[in-house]
């Protein structure tokens, strides 16, 4: 087995808000992927005492020791007790309730000699290959297809579409969101090698349209998760009319996982 992991923080003066994590247990049978996208809160009030990169790592953490831990588990169990772990280690001084807690996208796939399980919430991204070559992507398009007007203000977003019905949601304090991921089983022997990549990242492909996902995930295959990052950083800093990132902040946290059975 091949794992290569790489992530850079957008602002090498700001805290990495990303989390990324392989987790191999002992017994050699299986492992699993978890990949994490903090959600940068605009300026003003969170109703937390804490930063986004706490909430990754303690998040991240009760995620990667669940899935090794409990392998009979749902995925989404994992994750619902994960949240609600975390919940619980700042419910006392924090206010939850707060639209801006501190929250994060989701990628895990944990696999077994039988089966791959993957879930993702929100907009990072999960890649598939099989032994012939086919990349499938596994999405939540969920925040990309709404309208721009949905999104034209923080406090809109906050107020209309982040974490409600017909919206978008990513992990914050409820653990009952983690019903809301895009879930799914697949044989082990249709998976060749999958890569878990956070949306910093997937701007190659999102922003930048330099490849669809197959090309995404050759290119990660072929030259390594610091390649991708690296080709991403590069084109930020050539985009100097803002013609591809528009109102988007130049340079994000970016990760990439890539697993080879």
């Amino acid at each position: 087995m091949r794992t290569e992991l790489a992530s850079e923080p957008g602002d090498a003066d700001r805290p990495n808000e990303d989390f990324a994590s392989v987790g191999l247990p002992a017994s050699g049978q299986g492992g699993s992927v978890v990949v994490l996208d903090g959600v940068t809160p605009p300026k003003g009030g969170t109703g937390c005492l804490h930063s986004v990169p706490w909430f990754t790592a303690r998040l991240g953490g009760a995620l990667t020791e669940l899935t090794v831990s409990l392998p009979d588990a749902p995925l989404v169990d994992a994750l619902s007790r994960a949240i609600a772990r975390t919940s619980e280690a700042h419910s006392a001084t924090c206010d939850l309730s707060h639209p801006r807690t501190p929250q994060a996208t989701v990628v895990v796939a944990r696999w077994t000699p039988a089966t791959v399980e993957y879930l993702v919430l929100s907009d990072s991204a999960l890649l598939l290959e099989s032994p012939d070559g086919v990349v499938t992507p596994v999405l939540d398009d969920r925040l990309s297809l709404l309208p721009r007007s949905a999104l034209a203000t923080d406090a809109l977003v906050d107020s209309t579409v982040r974490n409600k019905e017909g919206g978008f949601f990513t992990a914050a304090a409820d653990p009952s969101v983690a019903r809301r991921a895009v879930t799914g089983t697949v044989p082990r022997h249709e998976v060749r090698a999958l890569t878990a990549l956070t949306d910093g990242a997937g701007r190659w492909v999102e922003r930048f349209e330099e490849g669809d996902w197959t090309d995404c995930f050759h290119l990660v295959r072929k030259e390594g998760p610091q390649a991708l990052v690296d080709r991403v950083r590069a084109l930020e800093r050539g985009d100097t009319t803002r013609t591809f990132l528009g109102r988007s902040k130049t340079h994000d946290d970016a990760t990439v996982v890539y697993v080879e059975f």
